[in-house]
């Protein structure tokens, strides 16, 4: 590996000014290529601490051999050169959007004498005008038969119409009016043209003067009494109209912008993009990418705007971007693609109104995609077999983790402690085996129940793994006649009751997942060593960096970006966390509409809800005075004071501690959960 400062260039010879750079490994391949407003500040920011770097960063630097730079003379400049390197080299480190599906466009050969509509994919090419994209090629069908009606330009290929030239005879199309036959001389190249045009103009946007000359034509032809002309534009007329309604109309019609959202976490980041023209949305798609770079949305949203626009043609830059973070270098953006256009362009972000409505389609749009994204990953047996194969090398398993058991933490500010222990079996949640933990708080040597993370972590694992115990020993009471009534599954099984289903915690996981780091880690293995277990392998991830933690290990396991391990560690860590989350809002919920003010008398629902409205929280209104409540509107001074004297009553005392054995006293002086019962729920 590298050492980064063995390539760092010599003090002074970075010149302070816009430019681009590129790092290199030993072999000379380009792994990172980026632009700088001061090529001196940004270059020196990567030869620091390199404790104090990102650890994507940090893995950039040391797979780098080498770095040069180019100096350009203004922001511009470079970003259209970090564009045209990063376009040639491809570099591993460099965001790369992928399409989430190839997106299909109308394209129609303005080059071509007699210019044909076709439905394209790929990529562009000179004397082609593209408009979309869509999202379904069938959607583009359609439209276009709708249209030629009203503009029966060619849309056969180039066989079929040379056959049609040599025979004189025009095809199917031609018979019934949807074609003008330029193939058999029907209408000359310049009236086909005309149409051509007449077609794009539509396709564009520009409705609004298509629609009113034909209407024109048709009150004309109905007036001269051409009967049969006037039906046939009425007819083109509807045709046309049909079309205008598979656009949703969204906007006012002068709207020309393209909508760009984003959903991201931690690895990926999904990007959707709404192309709306003439106030319609004529088509969407969709991009994945890696979160290889340690980049904010903003940095996102300019380096798909370059992808975006870079390689297409000019006519495809709106006047408009909407987008949901402004790129760092704003300005310079904006006149590289006012460059690209040929007349200026804005990107902003949507405050209010119809285009912020807008914008939040589009993000519920990205959000979807990258779930499906996870979930299609998720599903892949092959991928989810090389995560647990992953996971054993790396690990150090002396088994694959076919079962995988969660736990994660959620509280408010110490109130409300509660934790979750999820399931996952070859990959795949159990949700059959997810359970809950009201945490009751760990008792210190000091006489005082604490509550925070790593004592909750220790307290709730040796409560999962104490009830594992005690399953595991009720089970070896079982009688040889039982055992065989249930059907004796052999040995090495799971305990199982008389009536032959497996006991709730008598399975033992494969691997143990904490959230959390070292901290936590320690926790969870002091639990179990509590109990003596030893042939449970226990692992934390910590959520920041992305680091695995193992029991003593002074330092993490870095498992690769693309390692599918680290893909289902995140999975079934995330999912642990929804989990506590959905559970700990639940408490909360019911602790704030606490029975407190039920019987105070002149307090009804709606005085209730403004209490806790106002105050936000059942511990704030506790510390409120009578006349901070008296001020409320429809709230009197004895009001006010019946609910100060309710909440005081209501105040749970301190919990008792005895001093012998440090456990937490009920009011009857017994100590919850004596019975051997932890008061675990399930969903």
């Amino acid at each position: 590996m590298p050492d980064p400062s063995t390539y760092r260039p010599a003090p002074g010879t970075i010149p302070d000014g816009p430019g681009v750079y590129r790092f290199r490994d030993p072999s000379g391949r380009v792994v990172y290529v980026g632009k700088a407003k001061s090529l001196r500040q940004r270059l020196h920011s990567y030869f620091g601490d390199l404790a104090a770097l990102h650890p994507r960063t940090q893995q950039m630097v040391t797979t780098a051999g080498s770095v040069e730079w180019t100096v350009v003379a203004n922001e511009v400049e470079a970003l259209q050169l970090e564009y045209a390197w990063i376009k040639e080299y491809d570099p591993r480190f460099n965001v790369r959007y992928r399409d989430d599906k190839s997106y299909p466009y109308l394209a129609v050969t303005i080059s071509d004498e007699f210019p044909r509509a076709l439905v394209y994919r790929g990529p562009r090419r000179k004397g082609v005008r593209y408009f979309g994209p869509y999202a379904h090629a069938w959607a583009i069908r359609e439209t276009v038969d709708l249209m030629l009606r009203a503009f029966p330009m060619r849309t056969c290929s180039s066989g079929v119409f040379r056959r049609a030239e040599r025979s004189g005879r025009p095809c199917l199309l031609g018979y019934i009016g949807k074609c003008a036959a330029p193939c058999v001389g029907r209408v000359s190249a310049e009236e086909h043209r005309a149409l051509v045009e007449g077609f794009c103009d539509f396709v564009a946007g520009r409705t609004g003067p298509v629609l009113k000359r034909l209407e024109r034509e048709m009150r004309s032809a109905a007036a001269a009494q051409d009967y049969e002309r006037a039906a046939r534009l009425r007819d083109d007329l509807g045709a046309l109209t049909r079309a205008l309604e598979r656009s949703a109309v969204v906007l006012p019609d002068a709207t020309d912008a393209d909508v760009v959202a984003v959903a991201e976490d931690d690895l990926e980041a999904a990007v959707q993009v709404f192309h709306v023209r003439g106030g319609r949305v004529r088509g969407q798609r969709g991009f994945v990418t890696e979160r290889v770079e340690d980049l904010g949305t903003g940095d996102l949203v300019e380096h798909l705007l370059q992808q975006l626009y870079g390689g297409e043609g000019a006519d495809v830059v709106p006047r408009e971007v909407l987008v949901p973070a402004l790129p760092p270098d704003q300005a310079a953006l904006e006149r590289w693609l006012a460059e690209r256009r040929g007349s200026a362009v804005s990107v902003r972000v949507p405050q209010r109104g119809d285009k912020r409505a807008l914008l939040d389609t589009v993000t519920r749009n990205a959000v979807q995609s990258l779930g499906l994204h996870k979930l299609r990953r998720a599903g892949d047996l092959s991928a989810r077999s090389r995560a647990l194969a992953e996971l054993q090398e790396a690990l150090d398993l002396p088994v694959a983790p076919l079962r995988i058991e969660a736990f994660d933490i959620s509280n408010l500010q110490g109130t409300e402690v509660v934790a979750s222990m999820v399931v996952f079996e070859d990959g795949l949640a159990r949700k059959s085996e997810y359970r809950r933990f009201a945490v009751k708080g760990a008792v210190g040597a000091d006489g005082v129940a604490r509550t925070d993370d790593v004592a909750s972590m220790r307290e709730v694992v040796g409560r999962r793994f104490r009830r594992y115990l005690d399953e595991r020993e009720q089970s070896s009471d079982l009688d040889l006649g039982d055992a065989e009534t249930a059907g004796d599954p052999g040995p090495g099984a799971p305990p199982r009751d008389k009536g032959g289903r497996p006991r709730r915690f008598a399975y033992a996981p494969n691997l143990l997942l904490v959230d959390g780091g070292a901290a936590q880690v320690a926790a969870a293995q002091a639990a179990l060593d509590e109990l003596g277990i030893d042939d449970v392998s226990l692992v934390g991830l910590a959520k920041r960096l992305e680091e695995v933690w193992r029991p003593g290990s002074p330092d993490p396991v870095i498992l690769p970006r693309t390692s599918e391990g680290l893909y289902l560690l995140q999975r079934v860590r995330d999912e642990a966390h929804r989990f506590a989350i959905a559970y700990h809002r639940s408490k909360r919920s019911k602790s704030m509409t606490s029975s407190a003010l039920d019987d105070v008398p002149g307090v009804g629902p709606a005085r209730r809800a403004l209490l806790l409205r106002h105050f936000g929280s059942l511990k704030r209104l506790r510390a409120a005075s009578a006349e901070e409540i008296a001020s409320l509107p429809g709230f009197g001074e004895a009001t006010a004071r019946a609910v100060v004297s309710a909440l005081a009553a209501s105040e749970r005392p301190t919990p008792a501690v005895n001093p012998a054995t440090g456990e937490i006293m009920d009011d009857d002086g017994a100590a919850p959960g004596s019975s051997g019962q932890p008061e675990e729920e399930s969903t």
